[in-house]
């Protein structure tokens, strides 16, 4: 049976999986449940080499108690006094989590050797000797004085006082000649996790939610439809570390802030902007382009309808070696609001693909003007547009000014609530996040070319045309 299941979640068949596990006896399911390591994801297993600490960075559901009580399990199951420091957000959590949680050091002890715990005491002593005690992450003087070999650290990122917690327990990480310490959290950009991150003799593992599968299916599809592709969800879910870059124009919080329900492409637009049927028909069933990722629930989907003008910004790329072409459309609402509905980019185009993916964005919303930045070859960039469709509304711009000194403007109306995203694009965000006010980019990949793009857009739907102010004579 053991061979079977080992076979089955080797393939990532979580329905086989459930089949089976339905078909087991009561001692079958027990059995599977010690049979860690022939189950374990990859990122649950200890890593080889000489490594310091282990960090298990992953979203919730993935496993991180248990890989981390499996680890102290068996470390304790060995002969000798070893004294491992167990240490959680809080005591209480230490306790109810890590020690009697249905992943936690007493559900993973052997039942035929069960180790003694004594609750008063916050001690779990096994028969080998070794005596695990618990300790939080908020009273760093609790870890000042004890010493031990080993420790495991549950949730770090969301320790009161980590730095100082984490400090005094390295400090007493001197017993033994093998100190380890397992780390098992869910991202949060703290500073201590961020240093632990650094450090060269860190070894990282981890996942995402959905990489569980004994997780319910009704949980992942109805957390994934919540959150997927937001900051919590890249999180909590996806296991991703999301932080603020010093500096940046815009932060986090800001677009985590602007989020709105999806809009889906008005069905007349098309025609009023002046694109031929055959070129929308060609558009659509050649280019495929990316649809965008609304949010589930709530009302239904908004239609582009409604919007008064729609512009496709457009960074063209600088060559074909490894440089995207931003292509991001936004809208202008009757009250003044611009949206950003899809992100519509691609990777290493050719010219002819990246046009024909222009050229399908127009063809979905209608777009009234199409503003691409000619820097890189201006005369090359109308033309391919052209070879499209001749009748695509193209207006090339020219970039006089550095990517920060064009961006900021457009940040300041994120800033007033003036813009909202119609889905969720964490491409698109990241690289907005990365764009720095002296000039600097530190968000991914080599340029922000879907930010540019963006930003091309929404100058062109709300900054380019208003009313310089003027002093009138009285």
């Amino acid at each position: 049976m053991k061979r079977q299941v080992g076979d089955i979640l080797a393939r990532k068949d979580a329905d086989e999986c459930e089949r089976l596990y339905a078909r087991m006896t009561p001692e079958e399911r027990k059995d599977l449940r010690a049979a860690f390591d022939e189950w374990a994801q990859l990122g649950q297993m200890p890593p080889p080499g000489d490594w310091r600490v282990w960090l298990i960075l992953a979203g919730r559901g993935y496993g991180k108690t248990r890989a981390g009580a499996e680890w102290v399990t068996k470390l304790a199951r060995r002969t000798g006094k070893r004294r491992i420091a167990i240490v959680g957000a809080t005591i209480d959590e230490a306790r109810s989590i890590m020690i009697e949680g249905p992943s936690g050091l007493i559900a993973c002890a052997d039942p035929r050797r069960p180790p003694k715990w004594e609750p008063s005491r916050g001690v779990l002593t096994y028969k080998s000797g070794a005596v695990a005690e618990i300790f939080s992450g908020e009273h760093p003087d609790g870890l000042r004085g004890p010493e031990h070999q080993y420790a495991w650290c549950d949730e770090l990122a969301k320790w009161a006082r980590g730095e100082e917690s984490w400090a005094n327990l390295m400090l007493g990480l001197r017993q033994g000649k093998d100190q380890r310490v397992v780390v098992t959290t869910t991202p949060r950009p703290t500073r201590v996790l961020k240093a632990i991150m650094r450090e060269s003799a860190t070894v990282q593992t981890g996942g995402r939610s959905a990489d569980n599968l004994y997780l319910p299916k009704a949980f992942l599809a109805a957390v994934q439809a919540m959150y997927a592709g937001t900051r919590l969800g890249r999180q909590e879910l996806d296991g991703e570390l999301i932080e603020d870059v010093e500096g940046a124009l815009w932060t986090r919080a800001v677009v985590e802030g602007c989020g709105a329900d999806p809009i889906l492409p008005g069905t007349g637009r098309w025609q009023a902007a002046g694109l031929t049927e055959g070129a929308r028909a060609r558009a659509l069933s050649d280019a495929g382009a990316p649809s965008t990722t609304g949010c589930a629930g709530g009302p239904p989907p908004r239609s582009g309808e409604d919007l008064v003008r729609i512009v496709i910004g457009v960074d063209p790329p600088a060559s074909e070696r490894g440089d995207a072409c931003g292509i991001v459309v936004c809208g202008l609402a009757r009250d003044g609001i611009g949206f950003v509905l899809e992100d519509a980019s691609v990777a290493n185009p050719s010219p002819e693909r990246w046009a024909l993916a222009v050229g399908a964005a127009s063809a979905r919303w209608g777009a009234d003007r199409i503003v691409a930045e000619a820097n890189q070859g201006g005369d090359m960039v109308l033309s391919t547009l052209r070879a499209f469709d001749p009748s695509l509304p193209v207006t090339l711009v020219h970039a006089s000014r550095g990517k920060a000194a064009r961006a900021e403007p457009v940040s300041l109306l994120y800033a007033q609530g003036r813009v909202k995203h119609a889905g969720a694009f964490p491409e698109l965000e990241d690289q907005m996040c990365g764009i720095t006010v002296g000039g600097g980019y530190e968000g991914p990949g080599r340029s922000p070319d879907r930010a540019d793009a963006l930003v091309w857009a929404l100058t062109e739907l709300m900054l380019a045309h208003r009313p310089e102010p003027r002093i009138m004579a009285l």
